[in-house]
């Protein structure tokens, strides 16, 4: 039995490429029922192919949207800085599509999928605290509604999260760091925004200390928007665990100047009425994800910062190598795990840290906002998607047999 610590994308990711390769899973969530806030998820190729090969393409590309560009803007003209192809063209180029998806449409897809999966158990209203390790291999004690309960297996994932508790187990007692800036959520419809807004693009458009993200989602019918800006006051639980609060128009409003945004994108951030903010956290990178037969998964071990639209990736990239790693070596999970966390550190820290330059390129102000402009003019939109094949090509590597 492999226990998975939470019912999130990594987790019930992990869980189902574990089970197809024969191994019985138990996957322990804390909340009452598997759902999934925020809006909107960026599947870029190296994750769509992971869920492809899970056999979940039929349940998810109807729901999904293949945007033909990516279109950066310049925040402040409104003008078109760039525009990256994807669509055909970058299916073509890496082997698997890139998606624009509501994340509550993926995660009832991959509930859907666990719960039918042979092997694999869902248990809810479980928050796992520790795990104890034994000579049969370890226990994992969770609270519930009714006290603690006791899961045993003989290895144990966490993607649990940021705030992760196994990961302060493993060694690692430094909390998140706030980042002073925070991530506003909303979403309107479709009909509701102007006809280019509802092409099937991403549109970034980037400016002075703030950023703004929108897209289709749920077949074209739902715009999902985005902004990232400076938040000083916003890590208001001073330190503890906060995941999103419910928000207004004004308070995102207040965050930006008008005089950084072009009249287009200032219209469209007037059309939701209620925001979710989400403040942003980070944190160093481990030189440790395992010990023994516990590991951990996604941002358990690596959260990312929002920049290159990687984190769920990188969760779903962990899922399909832990799975190989463990299966090629069943019999030894400790040293499967060594093997996970040795294929996975290198590529995940540089992408922690792709991400964190990237978001001091997006927020740039002059002079550097002018010359980042005129070097994406430059290499142009291909030559742009070029700068990401290191990312986009990824697949499981080549491990040597036990």
């Amino acid at each position: 039995m492999v226990i998975v610590a939470g019912g999130g994308i990594g987790g019930l990711t992990a869980a189902l490429a574990l089970a197809r390769r024969g191994f019985r899973v138990t996957v322990l969530e804390q909340a009452q029922r598997l759902e999934e806030t925020g809006a909107g998820i960026q599947l870029s190729p190296n994750a769509t192919r992971t869920l492809i090969e899970l056999g979940l393409d039929g349940a998810l590309r109807p729901l999904a949207v293949a945007p033909s560009a990516l279109r950066v803007m310049n925040a402040i003209s409104g003008r078109e800085i760039v525009r990256m192809p994807l669509g055909e063209f970058a299916e073509d180029r890496y082997g698997a599509p890139f998606w624009l998806m509501h994340r509550a449409d993926l995660l009832g897809v991959l509930a859907d999928a666990a719960s039918r999966q042979l092997g694999i158990t869902i248990k809810l209203g479980r928050q796992v605290q520790d795990f104890v390790v034994h000579p049969n291999g370890l226990t994992v004690s969770a609270l519930t509604a009714t006290g603690i309960a006791d899961e045993r297996g003989f290895a144990v994932l966490a993607a649990d999260g940021l705030w992760s508790p196994l990961r302060r187990q493993l060694g690692d007692r430094v909390p998140p760091r706030f980042t002073g800036r925070a991530a506003w959520r909303g979403s309107v419809a479709a009909r509701d925004v102007r006809a280019e807004f509802r092409e099937p693009a991403v549109h970034l458009w980037i400016g002075p200390n703030a950023h703004l993200v929108h897209y289709p989602v749920r077949a074209g019918q739902l715009i999902n928007i985005v902004v990232i800006a400076a938040d000083p006051d916003g890590d208001r639980n001073n330190g503890l665990p906060i995941r999103s609060t419910i928000t207004t128009r004004a308070d995102l409003l207040s965050a930006l100047s008008d005089d950084n945004w072009a009249m287009p994108a200032r219209t469209l951030l007037r059309l939701p009425d209620a925001w979710q903010k989400w403040p942003l956290y980070e944190r160093q990178p481990l030189k440790r994800w395992s010990e023994g037969a516990a590991a951990l998964l996604g941002d358990a071990a690596h959260p990312m910062l929002p920049y290159l639209a990687q984190g769920a990736a990188m969760a779903i990239e962990d899922a399909a190598v832990v799975a190989d790693c463990l299966a090629r070596q069943p019999d030894d999970a400790a040293r499967a795990l060594r093997a996970y966390r040795s294929a996975r550190q290198r590529r995940t820290q540089k992408i922690q840290f792709a991400s964190a330059r990237n978001g001091a390129r997006y927020h740039s102000g002059w002079p550097k906002s002018w010359l980042r402009d005129a070097a994406m003019r430059t290499i142009g939109g291909k030559g742009l998607l070029k700068h990401y094949d290191w990312i986009y090509r990824w697949r499981p590597p080549v491990l040597p047999s036990s």
